[in-house]
């Protein structure tokens, strides 16, 4: 009987480990992730509204059809970017991830206090090579810091009724996501 429960309980315990080692890899073995999907419908370094989800066809998972979405997929490696969101009405986000879709950064409309949200997206070695100026503090001007050279940045914006989607997209149609002027 001792015998059954020792067989048993290392079952149980090497399921759990497979199942463990199984869930914390699949995300990395995914061919077709949020970035995958999203490479062939997006440019890089330039936000790219995408269309209203339906019930039959939706790019991403678990898209409310109460919010607008617009993308950047960015790519540092050829320099940092600027981000200019103008807010609507009711909620704006932005919401940054890498390439794996780890969250990294977010800001709302709430935290923004602004009209538009406006800031400075870069790696930590593009930051470091910035040259110090005393006139600008960090409350002129915000920095991001992204821990990879390539990821997702998603801006969604809430239609507080179905009339006022056309209003929140067309100001998803003006945010801005490339390199600064020089």
């Amino acid at each position: 009987m001792i015998r059954w429960l020792v067989w048993l309980a290392g079952g149980v315990l090497l399921g759990g480990i497979v199942h463990i080692v199984t869930v914390l890899a699949l995300p990395a073995a995914a061919t077709r992730d949020s970035y995958a999907r999203l490479a062939a419908e997006t440019p890089v370094n330039e936000v790219a509204l995408l269309p209203q989800p339906t019930p039959e066809r939706t790019l991403l998972p678990f898209m409310d059809p109460a919010f607008a979405t617009a993308i950047c997929r960015f790519d540092l490696s050829d320099g940092p970017l600027k981000l200019q969101v103008p807010l609507t009405q009711a909620y704006t986000s932005i919401t940054f991830y890498t390439r794996r879709g780890t969250v990294f950064y977010a800001i709302n409309d709430q935290a923004a206090g602004r009209r538009v949200i406006e800031l400075d997206f870069m790696t930590p070695a593009q930051r470091a090579a910035l040259p110090e100026d005393e006139e600008v503090t960090a409350a002129d001007r915000l920095i991001v810091e992204s821990p990879s050279e390539t990821g997702l940045i998603a801006v969604r914006a809430l239609a507080p009724e179905p009339g006022a989607l056309p209003v929140v997209r067309g100001a998803l149609r003006n945010a801005r996501c490339g390199t600064p002027p020089a």
